[in-house]
């Protein structure tokens, strides 16, 4: 899965370590704590890639500071997002890990998001997304064809996550009879009610649902009904893709809007205006520890998949996001309301 982008954050990562930062800065983290702020509940994906990242990121940083976890979930996602852009300190000490259709909520109209994406200080996302839509073996619901006459019952951890986000969309967009239920705090409860039959389906990332119940697949409980993202994932075959259902441009193009989340992976960032030459610092300590072989020994251990990202790309990808024409965007927001 586009592997050649490690390559390419090996790359990156040297060019800034030649360039190098200002004397000044290679001091700043000796001595230091380095906050993770973590915008979920322990054990979820976004916990497992803070804290592993965490473990081998401040023998990138001069000085090589020491670390220390702090767990925010709450709203989707937004409480972690809103503390790191206007709470947490502006030097670096405190950065975090959102789910990856965070930065976009305020471009949504999403209440709560009290935050500049296009400001973030982005520092890189150790993979990229792709979204999809499963049913249980207890559903009616085993095609995307089904799903245009049979409901299917699907949890959400939030109005701001794309398990909510993407399912309602298409609702509106195409008539797929999703039923949505929100408020589950966590993705871990949207798989304890899905055993308990409370829910018939869920929309999330692939790789989340490998990491928490790879065992669903192998014993065919659960059959994958499409994928989104900015493209179709080799891995998944010839699986539907959500942009086929597309009808003419526009559609298209609100779909990779909607889904352009997908591309953010899993996004480490820091707050806005870091003193100058902070942010190469954990730039170029982010895009070593990628290919750091005890980092990568851990990542292959805890079967995550590193396919990694700069934190240039994301800033570039935020901004191109919103630059999206606002008729667009606002006829995109209408339909989540």
């Amino acid at each position: 899965m586009h592997r050649p982008l490690a390559s390419l954050c090996a790359v990156i990562g040297l060019t800034i370590l030649a360039t190098g930062p200002a004397p000044a800065q290679q001091g700043f983290y000796a001595g230091k704590t380095v906050q993770m702020v973590l915008a979920g509940n322990p054990g979820d994906g976004y916990d497992v890639w803070g804290r592993v990242l965490l473990r081998h990121l401040s023998r990138h940083l001069p000085g090589e500071p020491a670390g220390v976890s702090q767990n925010m979930p709450g709203a989707g996602g937004l409480t972690a997002a809103n503390f790191i852009h206007g709470v947490a300190p502006k030097d670096g000490a405190t950065i975090g890990i959102i789910p990856r259709d965070i930065p976009f909520a305020p471009l949504m109209g999403l209440a709560g998001g009290r935050f500049d994406a296009t400001k973030l200080s982005y520092i890189g996302s150790p993979t990229v997304d792709t979204n999809v839509c499963f049913a249980t073996d207890h559903s009616k619901v085993k095609t995307i064809d089904d799903l245009r006459e049979r409901e299917l019952i699907v949890g959400s951890v939030g109005t701001a996550a794309g398990s909510y986000n993407y399912p309602k969309v298409l609702s509106v967009m195409f008539g797929l009879k999703f039923r949505l239920i929100p408020g589950y705090t966590a993705a871990g409860d949207i798989y304890l009610a899905l055993e308990r039959g409370e829910l018939d389906g869920f929309c999330g990332s692939y790789a989340s649902i490998l990491e928490a119940r790879a065992e669903w697949i192998k014993q065919g409980r659960v059959t994958f009904l499409f994928q989104g993202g900015a493209g179709r994932d080799p891995a998944l075959g010839d699986m539907p893709f959500v942009l086929d259902l597309a009808r003419d441009a526009a559609e298209r193009q609100m779909l990779l809007l909607l889904y352009a989340g997908q591309g953010m992976g899993r996004p480490f960032i820091a707050p806005p205006d870091l003193p100058p030459g902070r942010l190469d610092l954990l730039r170029a300590a982010f895009d070593a520890t990628m290919t750091d072989p005890e980092f990568v020994a851990e990542v292959k251990r805890l079967k995550l998949d590193l396919n990694p990202r700069s934190g240039a790309a994301l800033e570039k990808l935020a901004r191109d996001v919103y630059a999206t024409s606002p008729a667009l965007v606002e006829k995109l927001g209408a339909m989540l309301k």
